[in-house]
């Protein structure tokens, strides 16, 4: 099973599933830090389970923060 650390398509996978899912996007904004491994899950599900997790959840902060 090879991991997909292509920066470019777990950016697109982390967008999509941010655009997806605006409530938790909500909740983590709003210091709810436990939701993060919910759309990390969502990310996962989205590329396979292919996609490196700790980039995942790097991305995903990055995104949810700005």
């Amino acid at each position: 099973l090879a991991q997909v650390s292509d920066r470019g398509a777990i950016e697109r996978a982390v967008a999509d599933v941010v655009a997806r899912h605006p409530a938790q996007a909500a909740e983590f904004r709003a210091g709810k830090d436990r939701v993060v491994g919910f759309l990390v899950g969502q990310v996962m599900k989205a590329t396979g389970g292919k996609a490196n997790p700790q980039l995942v959840q790097e991305l995903l902060r990055a995104a949810l923060a700005g």
